[in-house]
């Protein structure tokens, strides 16, 4: 997201170069979760099959939501039925800039081309209008 300095927590970090093209950080998942150290990020950004996988995640995630100490977006396709009622589809616009970044970092996780669509679709637990989100529902 323009202006924001953005870290992903990976858990495989040898190959950060996609990332490094969005212009991300990268951390080591296991050593991020295992450390109490650190600001609360203005938002997290979680894929729901790690959601759902990973019980620490579960946990930090619902803490952070009953605590109301930052917004939630996760993406992927089906939102875990206990989170139905605290988020919201949203849509972020992509600029043309962006989806010229974003096929580049496809490219380099060697991932099938896709040409990316103007827009990207999240869950929030949180709308922003000064994140550039919109809601769909």
């Amino acid at each position: 997201m323009a202006g924001w300095h953005v870290t992903v927590a990976v858990r495989n970090p040898e190959d950060a170069r996609p990332l490094r093209i969005l212009g991300a950080d990268t951390v080591d998942l296991e050593a991020a979760l295992s450390s109490p150290y650190g600001p609360m990020p203005e938002l997290i950004a979680v894929a729901i099959d790690l959601y759902e996988s990973d019980e620490r995640i579960r946990t930090g995630a619902r803490e952070a939501l009953d605590g109301n100490l930052t917004r939630i977006a996760l993406w992927g396709e089906a939102l875990p039925s206990e989170l139905d009622r605290e988020f919201e589809s949203i849509q972020h616009r992509l600029s043309l800039a962006a989806r010229a970044f974003k096929s580049h970092a496809l490219a380099a996780a060697s991932l099938p081309y896709t040409a990316p669509g103007a827009t990207e679709c999240f869950r929030s637990s949180g709308l922003d209008q000064s994140m550039g989100l919109a809601s769909v529902g």
